[in-house]
Formats: structure tokens, C-alpha cells, sequence
């Protein structure tokens, strides 16, 4: 089944209904005691932490999402159900995250958002909304469609403007613990200095959706996972919905090759195998991923 530009565009605003009710339910539980669990996740302690709400928020989306995989033959990937691999099968497949950064929720921080995405069989992600409940900002994209930032067109800033802001390097905090982390921050100060930049900032609380998000809201800045062996490296429902926005905002969402994200990696939902890179400016991801 072939969806036109139009099922794109009811789709998506469906997807914005949807994880504007998750973020509203997110919300209510925010700044409180909440019991944590431990699941079978990737080798960082982010990826193996889940609570109620993740589960909570993971319902309701799917109650709202679930009669367009009917009336639209859509598979389903979501971070707290197994993936039962008609993703392959079918010819698009929602993908999703119904909270993602549930290490900063549980810690009281921002950083922390919903995440849905539309994926093609090919590994193209055609819709893409994100909504972050603690700055009460949606992030939307549709293909050929154009980003939008609650609602307005979200464009890129400015080169002028950047020239006097720092580089900003965009973490999770596993980063720190490699042993490549002072080359990797020797690296970048020295790109900042030869850019012309105020220095290196430094994000590392959030998770991998609202990462990507701070970019675009912190240029000129990056966000990086090295590519490894173990399974990790975060997953295909991390970056399905902020791929879209890069590409639509005519930014650089890809892998330490340069080439576009495996979006429906048959084998694995892991993205550990060929990392990834986010940023605006293509000669800062040529040198990250020269790293």
C-alpha cells in the first residue's frame, strides 16, 4: 500500500495527538517518587531502565495509533514491546518511544520527551514528531513537507549569528567514561578555535531525542554515538522521529560512514554498528567522523 502526501499529512497529525497526550500523562507524574525497573536493553545503564509510565505512556499511544495499522496496514515498533519483525513485511511501520530519557525523568531533569515516528520498509522516516512535556515544545516533520517548531516553520540559524556562540558538544554521559573521551574534547576545542567559535559547552543529561532536538536549538553544536561492537549504541525508536526533522530542516542525521541512518536494520534494533552523527554543518560531521 502506497501512502499519497495527504495519508502523510493525517498521519502526522494523528502522531501529534498522540504524543501530546502521552507528554500531558508524562507530565502528572513528573517530580514524583516513581518505582524503577531493570529490563534487557543495551550495555549502558539509560537503555536498561523502564517504569509505569513508560508502560503508561506506551498504552495510550498505541490506543490512539493502533486503528491506522488497520485501516492503513501499518506494522508497529515500540521500545517496550518485542519486535515481532513485520516491520520487514510491511511497507511502513510506526516506530516509537513513548519515553525516551527515562534516566533523566527518574532524576527530575530535563531532557526527557516522546518520540513517534513513520518508517518506511526501506528505512526512511517520512514522519517525524517529537514533544518535549517540560519545555511544552512540539517538534513535527513531514517528507517534502518541511520542520516546524510548535507549529511555526523551524529553520536553521543563521552562520553570522553562530560566530559567536561556542561549539556545543551534545553527550550521553557514557561518553565520558571511554577512554577516547579527553582525545575526542581536545578535538573539538581545537575545531571550535579554528571555526572561530567562544570555546567548547558541553550537554550531557539528556536522551538520545532530546540530544538531536538540542542541536538544532544550541548551533553550531553537535551530537555523536561512536560506532562499537556491543549492542547498544541506542535504538531504532532513539532516532527515527529527529531523522526525519534533520533531513527536513537540511541537516546532517547519518553514520560514521556518511551515509544515512539504518533505520530498519533487519537484524538487530540496535544502532551500535555504524554509530551515528547529528549536526548541521557537514564539515563538522567529515571531522567527527574522522574521530
Amino acid at each position: 500500500m502506497q501512502l499519497t502526501a495527504n495519508d502523510l499529512t493525517r498521519l502526522s497529525l494523528l502522531a501529534i495527538s498522540a504524543a501530546k497526550q502521552a507528554g500531558a500523562l508524562i507530565s502528572q507524574y513528573a517530580q514524583q517518587p516513581i518505582a524503577v525497573e531493570r529490563k534487557k536493553g543495551g550495555d549502558q545503564l539509560a537503555s536498561q531502565v523502564v517504569t509505569e509510565v513508560d508502560h503508561l505512556s506506551q498504552a495510550l499511544i498505541l490506543g490512539i495509533l493502533h486503528p491506522s495499522c488497520e485501516s492503513d496496514e501499518l506494522a508497529l515498533l515500540t521500545e517496550e514491546s518485542a519486535d515481532d519483525k513485520l516491520r520487514l513485511e510491511r511497507d511502513y511501520f510506526w516506530c516509537i518511544d513513548p519515553l525516551d530519557g527515562t534516566l533523566p525523568f527518574i532524576e527530575s531533569m530535563a531532557g526527557y520527551a516522546v518520540s513517534i515516528a513513520l518508517v518506511s520498509r526501506s528505512g526512511q522516516a517520512l514522519i517525524g514528531v517529537v514533544y518535549d512535556p517540560v519545555k511544552n515544545t512540539l517538534y513535527s516533520a513531514v517528507s517534502g513537507q518541511g520542520a516546524f517548531r510548535n507549529n511555526q516553520p523551524w529553520v536553521l540559524t543563521s552562520a553570522d549569528v553562530m560566530k559567536e556562540r561556542p561549539l556545543t558538544l551534545i553527550c550521553d554521559r557514557s561518553l565520558a567514561l571511554q577512554k577516547g573521551y579527553p582525545k575526542i574534547i581536545k578535538t573539538l576545542e581545537k575545531i571550535a578555535a579554528e571555526q572561530g567559535l567562544v570555546g567548547l559547552n558541553i550537554i550531557n543529561h539528556g536522551g538520545a531525542v532530546m540530544n538531536a532536538c538540542w542541536v538544532i536549538e544550541n548551533l553550531p553544536a553537535c551530537y555523536f554515538k561512536l560506532p562499537k561492537p556491543q549492542d547498544g549504541g541506542g535504538s531504532l525508536w532513539d532516532f527515527a522521529a529527529t531523522a526525519c526533522l534533520f533531513h527536513e530542516l537540511g541537516a546532517t542525521a547519518c553514520d560514521f560512514h556518511g551515509q544515512a541512518l539504518d533505520l530498519n536494520r533487519p537484524d538487530a534494533t540496535f544502532m551500535n554498528h555504524r554509530g551515528v552523527i547529528y549536526t548541521a554543518e557537514s564539515s563538522l560531521m567529515r571531522q567527527i567522523s574522522a574521530l
